[in-house]
């Protein structure tokens, strides 16, 4: 059965605008069962005040490129299915550089929540670990946590990412830019563009306030330079 996210029901009505999000998605019958996912001494867990939240969104390409050949990317990169941007979380910010995680312990996540955002999120593990981290700290249900995300996720609107992909020279403040003009009321300062060493696209991130309306993004956010070269692997495309 093909399930349609949110991503790929705005995709159909507005292409032009929102085509880097799910093109084609397809569950299978039967979902793996995640495994629990919770503190560790690399990880451990922290308490603190959220002071405000991070829109994480993966080039999923650019992800399929490095991480193609692993089973836990079969769902994502080798099923058929074709993704352009992906969200990876909605993660709380703390009030300085720390941030909150793996606030409490984890259920694991139902076969329907996970069928229910799997073509938003396309890994089981990955929306286990994105709930025990996050989702933990904003003390909502699963339910509600993936709610918001894909909220947010599905009303963001895309430039054409094959255009920009070609250009000589793309620098991470004019890809922030582009998507800035495709949505209202975002500006680039309220995002942050990272790549891996080569200069490939990984993600975009966008910073929002404790209302999760977007806003400019703190200095410590990190992420790379607007005048640092950026490169987007198209894939299959």
């Amino acid at each position: 059965m093909v399930i349609r996210p949110i991503a790929t029901a705005v995709a159909l009505a507005v292409p032009a605008a929102a085509g880097a999000q799910a093109y084609q998605c397809a569950a299978p019958a039967r979902l793996p069962v995640p495994r629990a996912d919770g503190p560790s001494t690399r990880e451990p867990k922290r308490v603190l005040p959220i002071g405000s939240y991070t829109l994480a969104l993966t080039w999923a390409p650019q992800y399929c490129r490095e991480n193609g050949d692993r089973e836990s990317a079969a769902f994502q990169c080798g099923s058929g299915n074709r993704f352009g941007f992906t969200l990876h979380g909605l993660w709380p910010d703390g009030p300085g550089k720390t941030w909150p995680q793996y606030c409490a312990p984890s259920p694991i996540l139902s076969p329907a929540v996970l069928r229910a955002n799997l073509c938003a999120t396309p890994s089981v593990q990955l929306l286990q670990h994105e709930y025990a981290k996050h989702g933990t700290c904003m003390n909502v249900s699963p339910e509600r946590y993936f709610a918001q995300a894909t909220r947010l996720y599905g009303r963001l609107r895309y430039p054409d990412m094959d255009a920009l992909s070609r250009r000589s020279r793309l620098t991470a403040g004019a890809l922030a830019s582009a998507i800035a003009r495709a949505n209202p009321g975002v500006a680039p300062d309220m995002m942050r563009i990272t790549a891996d060493r080569q200069g490939w696209l990984d993600e975009v991130w966008l910073c929002l306030n404790t209302r999760l309306a977007y806003a400019r993004c703190p200095a410590h956010q990190g992420g790379l330079a607007a005048s640092a070269p950026v490169r987007i692997w198209r894939g299959r495309r």
